[in-house]
């Protein structure tokens, strides 16, 4: 490659990448400008109001993850909240959502993304932000997953006459095909390049924001100041004579997928990785997740699952093949999240996932954003909404992951989702370095997803018999791909692959 490797969540997105890239940008550089077009292209999932967290790995440097999720605000527990459910309409079923002002954690996205930059960046901030200002000026035609996140979440966009004006400038809800264009966003852009992430934080972007969100919300001046982006040390298990390295505690997600893995990596020879013993090794991971982190004010407590001792004893019954009494349904969630995932030529790769949530439903009209509402999000509180004590990062899904090989990365990856962004980065790992796929198949290779006692698959899945299946696992086929099995959007330094379930394109040049 003269440049490198891209795969994102839509073309935009992606072409942004490139023209950083090709201007002498590095992978950092081209991920953050990428990440900001998202805003745009991707509005229905990302934005700077939402959270994220960043892989960060220099050419012949250990891997840094930045987390810049969202944090909880401090409590204010006798305040009257503007806090409400609404339902979405997702055709064959309905959930509910809880949005409104009080459903605004703070955010992390502006400040974790501005710090990479500035950490890792080679280029001016203005000339990675140009091409997302370029975008929201003169807009972005909106694909086919994307019109059909525009209309399933027409009720949360259009709660606000600002959101009408931006998100029906016709009188009706943009759809594929129509041009998206968001000016304000633009202006918001360039004062960044102006003033930083003070801007948002501190000055008077953070005005704009407690102007609509203090009374009835929970974000205030201090919380928007204290802010902190955290870099992390990734977690890191060995994975076929290689390195994973993914989001730590307090992620979730990324502990749960390194687990899994190593059940199939200590039982290669023993087990297989067909769809019974993939179910049994999901089956065993939410087991092990449930034991194991009984303290929810504790969400560091979930690394314990990958302690020797404690690892051995969920090997032991995974080795077994003893069928388990039903497992916990993870809290259902949108998976509003998007990936980007890049391997420039001289061998730095970024992998970032971000989110905003479903939005909260208002719109900050002078900057063109909408918050996110996490503190609605019931797989984010598990002791109920608005029940914390102090303002503190919340735990999250997201696992921006990569496996490195002798000779640098092998794989870039991560994934949409919510609690489907697990089982999608395992299955295209497993594909790929076991199954020896290429990037393409091991990506659009049909899915499964254990829920609970629900076995959701994909088409083209060859099922088990009912003797194969756990105690009480009862089968869902879908009749065709779709987002709900997560958006992994993968490169290596060959290939590039953006996931067709959410609209997804890989570039390599």
């Amino acid at each position: 490659m003269k440049y490198g490797s891209i795969a994102a969540g839509h073309k935009t997105t992606a072409e942004s990448a490139r023209n950083i890239l090709e201007r002498g940008g590095n992978a950092f550089d081209a991920s953050v400008g990428a990440v900001f077009t998202s805003m745009v292209s991707e509005f229905t999932l990302t934005g700077p109001g939402g959270g994220g967290a960043f892989l960060a790995c220099p050419n012949g440097s250990e891997p840094i993850l930045f987390d810049f999720f969202v944090d909880t605000p401090p409590p204010h527990p006798n305040k009257d909240l503007d806090f409400f459910n609404i339902l979405v309409d997702f055709g064959p079923l309905k959930q509910e959502f809880h949005i409104g002002r009080g459903s605004a954690a703070v955010p992390g996205n502006t400040a974790g993304l501005l710090l990479v930059h500035e950490r890792l960046g080679k280029l001016p901030l203005r000339t990675i932000l140009e091409p997302a200002i370029e975008a929201a000026r003169t807009g972005v035609i909106l694909n086919e997953s994307h019109g059909y996140l525009m209309k399933i979440l027409d009720p949360i966009l259009t709660h606000t006459s600002a959101g009408k004006n931006l998100f029906t400038p016709e009188g009706t809800i943009l759809k594929e095909g129509d041009n998206f264009k968001n000016p304000a966003f633009a202006d918001f852009l360039e004062e960044l390049i102006r003033h930083g992430a003070d801007y948002f934080y501190k000055g008077s972007g953070a005005k704009c924001i407690l102007d609509i969100f203090s009374e009835n919300g929970l974000l205030t001046s201090e919380c928007l100041a204290n802010y902190k982006v955290i870099e992390r040390t990734p977690l890191k298990i060995e994975f076929q004579d290689k390195i994973f390295y993914t989001n730590p505690v307090p992620s979730i997600g990324g502990t749960l997928i390194a687990f899994t893995l190593k059940l199939i990596e200590n039982s290669r020879g023993s087990v297989g990785v067909d769809v019974p013993d993939l179910i049994h090794a999901m089956q065993i991971t939410a087991l092990a997740r449930k034991e194991t982190s009984i303290d929810p004010n504790d969400s560091f407590q979930i690394g314990q699952i990958l302690k020797e001792t404690v690892f051995e004893k969920f090997l032991e019954r995974y080795l077994s093949q003893r069928t388990l009494d039903r497992t916990e349904r993870d809290a259902p969630s949108s998976g509003a999240t998007t990936q980007v995932s890049i391997i420039d030529k001289c061998g730095n790769a970024a992998s970032v996932t971000t989110t905003n949530g479903a939005g909260c439903g208002y719109l900050v009209p002078e900057m063109g954003i909408m918050l996110n509402n996490m503190l609605g999000e019931q797989d984010l509180n598990p002791l109920g909404f608005h029940n914390f004590v102090k303002q503190e990062r919340l735990p999250t899904m997201i696992s921006p992951s990569l496996v490195m090989g002798n000779d640098g990365p092998e794989l870039v990856v991560g994934s949409g989702g919510s609690n489907r962004i697990r089982s999608a980065i395992l299955q295209v790992i497993l594909n790929y370095f076991i199954k020896e796929m290429n990037l393409e198949e091991a990506i659009l290779s049909p899915r499964i997803h254990l829920e609970g006692d629900i076995f959701h698959c994909e088409p083209g899945i060859k099922l088990p018999g009912s003797n194969e299946l756990p105690y009480g696992v009862q089968i869902h086929k879908w009749e065709e791909q779709n987002l709900f099995f997560g958006g992994v959007n993968a490169v290596t330094p060959t290939e590039a692959v953006g996931d067709i379930r959410r609209g997804g394109t890989g570039i390599v040049f």
